[in-house]
């Protein structure tokens, strides 16, 4: 299986999604990417220091979205409702693999009715924000975990 994690610049939530699921299930390939990252770019300082304090330790260096990302990718994971709708329009032909982290891992249930898919950008502020989008995506990769295993 092949999950890729799609966000903003990828240098806060896909990474800490990234390494999360890298350490939580270590057998799954997993990479990530984002919509408008600058190729290169290492993981934001704050994002580091959170996944530091639950003991995950990542070299990160950005990647934007490609054709060639797109077609490694068994289930395309975005952090926005809007990254999923980007990704639709710029490469329609891969729209059945694309979901958001919070819809897919609550397909099987009716949580997501009355909340939003999204899960919150960090970017920018004080690394509480940061840990409590970690919290967030902890919440939703135990529920990731769960499936990918069945």
């Amino acid at each position: 299986m092949n999950v890729l994690f799609i966000c903003t610049g990828n240098t806060c939530r896909s990474p800490m999604a990234e390494a999360l699921l890298r350490k939580m299930l270590p057998t799954i390939n997993v990479k990530s990417a984002g919509i408008f990252a600058n190729d290169g770019d290492t993981i934001n300082p704050n994002a580091k220091v959170v996944l530091q304090e639950q003991d995950i330790h990542t070299e990160h260096a950005a990647l934007s979205v490609t054709v060639e990302l797109l077609n490694w990718a068994d289930v395309v994971l975005t952090m926005t409702e809007s990254h999923k709708m980007l990704l639709s329009a710029q490469f329609p032909d891969k729209q059945h693999r694309y979901f958001t982290f919070i819809e897919f891992t609550n397909q099987d249930e009716d949580s997501t009715q009355d909340r939003s898919l999204d899960v919150d950008d960090p970017f920018g502020q004080h690394l509480d924000v940061y840990r409590n989008t970690l919290v967030q995506l902890e919440d939703s990769m135990l529920l990731l975990v769960k499936k990918l295993q069945q």
